[in-house]
């Protein structure tokens, strides 16, 4: 029957059932160059921050409507990092230099950081004085005592710039503020250049947040697994009792077993690397993982033995691990691993892949360094 002898209401039908068949063929042609990839790990362990970078990198970055719009919550994690260090000094029983810090701590442990929009000019000034003390700078020094960002130092230390009236966040601000995620938040990553769409997946990491991973384990291509190695000599949020780093083994090694995850490939993020060396010098390994028994003081064989700790977690699987060091944070750091990474992924998934997609990158992809059988 021709469209012109329809009636209205026929050929509006026509028109709403072509435009249906047409999406479906979109949809199908670009879940055949899709490749999903789940971040997992404990909370802190960098997923989020890693998500930022491949935004900066492969994305579409931050405009600077975007930038601003982490202005407020910039200002709410550098209240909430002092009042921290104020906590701690009550806690460990360390005394202020100048009793005159008191007082301003005093007030500034009465701020609701959740509400705050704006530093005011006594707040800018307290903080900065607060901060300066050496009595604080000692509680820093025993950070690992208790709960802080590991963003606090850097905010800290910058409040002139942070706290002038023309203050815009910049990119590397935007990196290292702490937003904890809730839920499941999805990210399409599309490199044009490799006809490829990678679907990447941010849950939740704090404990009360692993219930809901459930929801996105289905057809993932490559699960990311993020540990953040320096905390070995930290506790969890949610229990003082528990190793960080011994939580994120725990972790791994239910993740993996999963029968989920058996005919994914599973990448590993070793990452925080810049905090381990930094804190490998005055904090020893062997203190809290007595097996440890390589020198002191010595990053790279602390790398070395959590990452033996990791690999004997995936023992008896058939498919390939593959292992970064990284440092989330450093936007150079991650465009060169996720280089390696997304060959990687291409590699393992070209059977799935479109042949334009596939044919695309067969041709680009060396083997990677980083595979452990």
């Amino acid at each position: 029957m021709k469209d012109c002898c329809l009636s209205e209401e026929d050929a509006e039908r026509r028109r709403i059932s072509k435009e249906i068949e047409k999406q479906i063929r979109r949809d199908k042609e670009q879940s055949e160059r899709e490749l999903k990839l789940l971040l997992l790990g404990t909370g802190e362990s960098g997923k989020s921050t890693f998500i930022k970078q491949m935004r900066i990198i492969h994305g579409q970055g931050y405009n600077d409507n975007e930038k601003k719009g982490f202005t407020q919550i910039v200002f709410q994690n550098v209240i909430t990092a002092i009042q921290v260090l104020i906590d701690a000094m009550t806690m460990l029983q360390i005394d202020y230099i100048d009793d005159q810090n008191i007082r301003l701590a005093e007030k500034l442990s009465q701020i609701e950081s959740t509400q705050v929009v704006t530093l005011e000019s006594w707040q800018a000034d307290a903080i900065k004085r607060v901060w300066s003390d050496h009595g604080v700078q000692t509680c820093y020094d025993r950070r690992r005592e208790f709960q802080l960002s590991d963003s606090a130092k850097y905010f800290l230390s910058d409040m002139e710039r942070i706290s002038s009236s023309s203050y815009v966040p910049t990119i590397q601000d935007i990196v290292r503020v702490r937003v904890s995620t809730t839920g499941i938040i999805e990210y399409l990553f599309n490199f044009e250049k490799s006809n490829v769409i990678f679907r990447m997946i941010d849950v939740g990491g704090q404990r009360s947040e692993r219930k809901k991973w459930i929801h996105c384990f289905e057809n993932i291509t490559t699960l990311i697994f993020l540990t953040a190695i320096s905390e070995y000599d930290q506790t969890l949020y949610e229990s003082k009792d528990i190793n960080r780093l011994s939580e994120s083994l725990a972790l791994f090694k239910t993740i993996i077993s999963s029968t989920w995850f058996q005919e994914s490939s599973t990448i590993l993020f070793l990452n925080k690397i810049d905090l381990l060396e930094e804190k490998i010098m005055q904090s020893h390994l062997t203190t809290y993982f007595p097996d440890y028994n390589g020198p002191q003081q010595d990053a790279d064989a602390a790398k070395k033995f959590i990452f033996k700790m990791f690999k004997e977690q995936y023992k008896g699987r058939d498919m390939p691990l593959y292992m970064h060091y990284t440092c989330a944070t450093d936007t150079e750091n991650i465009k060169v691993v996720f280089k390696s990474v997304k060959d990687t992924i291409l590699r393992e998934n070209l059977d799935h892949l479109a042949p334009t997609a596939a044919c695309s990158e067969t041709s680009k992809m060396g083997q990677s360094d980083n595979t452990i059988r």
